[in-house]
């Protein structure tokens, strides 16, 4: 079982805020593609991150070559196939931009999708860009769907705000398009909501099969009502039955663990080694054979909604 995400890369702000710096990542065996990384530095509109951070929202790179992407050679050698950048506001300051690279084959798919609604044209979302793969007719299909508020994955993230995980395309009635999803062996998906002061919405989703799931297991942890912990709202694992009911009673506080970190900081957070996690969460993880973990907080203005966790 591959994972569809393969690369994770944060990116922030260097110190007078004009560039973007290497924060860290996670590269499994790609040795070589993060020394290449970790040397290269990024202007608003420069690259992939650049390009989030000047347009205040996700950005997807379908084609390496077909781009000025300046690590073309060292992705296509790692079986890389698409990426997409994520930058994380708080209120008008950018934190940080969330990298993923992805990879999929003819075995192997996966699909990432941008969806947009400008509330001067449209009461609906449809789909600004796209990535994927060999899955041709679900992307001709894709592009003449429409998603109104609270309808399917990118319609019920708009609708609530919130990032929003689909276990079951097939069987949701969340996923509208679930039939001809399974047909391809897309079973799994997330989504994530970008509201701009303008007022435009953007969602991003990301769907994944069974045999390369976005990761092992995906989390979304979200503030109590008195803002005094985060706890579970829902996540996909589907062998990790005794870490969900674990996770399910836990809590974090800010600062504690990787999670609390990144609640505190408002930074996305990566661990290569989740031993050095002593939190509750983080020794269930462990026990449940998880090893790594990506966090990343989902903001509205200045408030945290949930912080969004990737296991492997």
């Amino acid at each position: 079982m591959k994972p569809f995400i393969r690369v994770t890369e944060i990116w922030v702000p260097n110190k007078d805020g004009t560039r973007l710096e290497f924060h860290d990542g996670l590269y499994g065996q790609l040795a070589n593609f993060r020394a290449l990384s970790k040397s290269m530095r990024f202007g608003r509109g420069e690259g992939l991150p650049g390009k989030a951070w000047a347009n205040q929202r996700p950005v997807i790179l379908k084609n390496f070559s077909e781009t000025n992407f300046q690590r073309t050679e060292a992705a296509e050698a790692a079986g890389l196939t698409c990426g997409v950048a994520m930058p994380v506001f708080d209120g008008d300051a950018l934190t940080a931009v969330l990298v993923f690279f992805c990879g999929d084959d003819a075995e192997q798919v996966g699909a990432i999708e941008l969806w947009h609604n400008d509330p001067s044209v449209s009461l609906k979302l449809a789909l600004a860009d796209g990535y994927y793969g060999n899955a041709d007719m679900f992307e001709f299909n894709s592009k003449r769907t429409t998603f109104l508020k609270g309808y399917g994955l990118p319609g019920r993230v708009w609708k609530y705000n919130k990032p929003f995980i689909v276990r079951d395309l097939l069987d949701s009635k969340a996923f509208l398009r679930g039939k001809e999803a399974t047909q391809i062996g897309l079973n799994r998906g997330i989504g994530f909501p970008y509201v701009l002061r303008s007022g435009h919405v953007w969602v991003m989703t990301l769907l994944s099969a069974r045999d390369t799931p976005i990761a092992r297991r995906v989390e979304i942890w979200v503030p109590d009502e008195r803002q005094s912990a985060l706890t579970l709202q829902s996540d996909d694992c589907g062998q990790c039955a005794e870490h969900r009911s674990n996770q399910a009673r836990a809590t974090i506080g800010s600062g504690e663990g990787i999670i609390g970190q990144v609640w505190r900081n408002k930074i996305p957070a990566v661990c290569a080694d989740l031993s050095t996690d002593r939190t509750a969460a983080g020794r269930s993880a462990i026990s449940a054979g998880l090893n790594s973990l990506v966090a990343m907080p989902v903001m509205d203005g200045s408030s945290l909604v949930a912080i969004v966790a990737w296991y492997s």
